[in-house]
């Protein structure tokens, strides 16, 4: 399995001592990041929900000679976030990149239902944006600066959502605030327990995923304006259609496929590195709004 290894590139700017943290990092997209950027030559810390599977995970990149750190993580989980983040700063001193790749979808491909919205918001939102806010100070924002990238969708775009309110918040760039977005994944979930959500306005496609999608672009646009200048990027990715377990392994693109462009985006040079923007899989980025 070692033979497979690749030379590292010799144009790299950063070093082993560089820390990314990858979460929902046992399987799929998130498993094939942490092998990317373990082989990239980074020190990476595999999080998952599930210790077995995270050993199982760990046990196999080893195999493959690859090292990789491994630290039980539940973004759902007050306590878990502060045990994670405790363990870092202590074994780790901090970190340089955050790819929050942890998400879930309980639909089958083309059904709609929005039977377990509470549960996808909070684990595709609200857990990333808690994890991120634990660790924002411990990000090192040195002169290569510290990347944030939040993998996304574009059924979470803005020209999904026929809502004109919503529309019209999101849009509003200049007022857009924490509470804001808040509100509306609120309003959301309200029109889901009242049964109006599909005439509302709201996204026609896997509507769950697509609104907790949307509020975590939204989410990183304005994380992402709070910290320019400041020595950290944050960016949105949407891998499309992916061959993991929450397509059954249906789609156009191999988890490594996407981990290779992922990893490209999360490396860029310090002064090829933009803030604020959302990439697709071909490899280049919209400037549109998140």
């Amino acid at each position: 399995m070692g033979s497979s290894m690749k030379p590292l590139p010799s144009n790299r700017w950063w070093c082993k001592d560089m820390v990314a943290v990858v979460t929902g990092g046992n399987t799929g997209i998130g498993f094939a990041l942490v092998r990317q950027l373990a082989m990239l030559g980074l020190s990476v810390v595999l999080t998952c929900r599930d210790v077995s599977k995270g050993n199982k995970a760990v046990e196999s990149l080893r195999l493959q000679g690859l090292h990789v750190s491994f630290f039980r993580l539940d973004v759902l989980d007050h306590s878990s976030i502060k045990d994670f983040v405790s363990w870092l700063r202590e074994t780790l001193g901090g970190l340089d990149i955050l790819v929050n790749n942890a998400a879930v979808s309980f639909k089958e491909i083309g059904e709609n239902s929005v039977v377990h919205a509470e549960t996808v918001i909070n684990t595709n939102f609200y857990g990333p944006k808690l994890l991120t806010e634990a660790l924002l100070p411990f990000f090192r924002r040195s002169k290569h600066m510290s990347r944030i990238l939040n993998i996304s969708s574009r059924l979470g775009s803005l020209n999904k959502v026929s809502n004109p309110t919503v529309r019209k918040i999101l849009e509003d760039e200049e007022n857009l605030s924490e509470e804001r977005i808040d509100n509306i994944v609120q309003k959301f979930l309200e029109d889901v327990r009242n049964g109006v959500w599909n005439k509302n306005g709201w996204p026609e496609v896997w509507t769950d995923y697509a609104v907790s999608k949307l509020a975590l672009n939204a989410y990183s646009k304005l994380l992402a304006k709070r910290y320019d200048g400041h020595g950290l990027s944050v960016n949105c990715y949407c891998p499309g259609f992916t061959q993991t377990s929450m397509t059954h392994g249906k789609g156009k693109h191999t988890p490594g496929y996407v981990a290779d462009i992922g990893a490209k985006l999360v490396l860029l040079p310090p002064d090829q590195l933009p803030s604020g923007k959302f990439y697709v899989t071909s490899n280049k980025f919209l400037d549109s709004k998140l």
